[in-house]
């Protein structure tokens, strides 16, 4: 089984979740993503000429034959609490899905409010210090700026491209000014080209 991700929120979020519950015998959690000849980003849940790169390995509980139909929400979501209504106020103020900030966090920091990247990127959303500058943001580490912050970004970048997802996720990882450059695509960076369909792949 193999899909292409448009630009549309709703086929998106069809995609990433066939990706993750098909075939369920089979590891159903694995991920792997690609480029197409045409250049669209391909999401398997198995390896192609198309989709070579793992994003997404099966965990222990898949192995051992876990039922996703009946694990609870919760537990599959692994959304702490504490930042869980935080990340839908900022949705909510920036007219966003949470599940797509929720996606982006789990990528950027896996959660940790704390997380420093070799870049100089902070917290949650992984701000680096010119987007934080930017967005008035005093302490990068404070997990709601963070995500405020982070969130208005999304924002702004999803307005600059015209509500395509694909290149406002790139946006955030390589800058706007990098997709521009590349002609209005994702950017020929390897951390870009695995970030994006990684993102897409948690996005349910």
């Amino acid at each position: 089984m193999k899909n292409k991700i448009p630009s549309s929120v709703f086929l998106l979020c069809w995609a990433a979740a066939a990706v993750t519950f098909v075939a369920p015998d089979f590891a159903w959690a694995q991920v792997y993503s690609g480029m197409s000849a045409g250049g669209t980003i391909v999401l398997s849940n198995f390896s192609s000429p198309e989709a070579r790169t793992l994003l997404i390995a099966p965990s222990s509980a898949d192995k051992a034959g876990f039922d996703p139909v009946m694990a609870p929400a919760e537990k599959i979501s692994a959304i702490p609490k504490a930042f869980k209504e935080m990340v839908e106020e900022a949705a909510r103020l920036h007219g966003l899905d949470p599940n797509l900030l929720h996606a982006m966090i789990r990528v950027e920091s896996g959660y940790n409010p704390r997380a420093l990247s070799a870049k100089g990127a902070r917290g949650l959303m992984q701000l680096t210090p010119d987007t934080a500058r930017r967005f008035g943001v005093s302490d990068a580490f404070n997990p709601r700026e963070n995500v405020r912050a982070g969130a208005e970004y999304v924002q702004w970048l999803l307005k600059l491209f015209q509500g395509d997802v694909e290149l406002a996720l790139a946006g955030y990882n390589a800058g706007e000014q990098a997709v521009i450059r590349a002609g209005y695509h994702i950017p020929n960076y390897s951390e870009t080209q695995k970030y994006v369909p990684k993102v897409l792949a948690h996005y349910k």
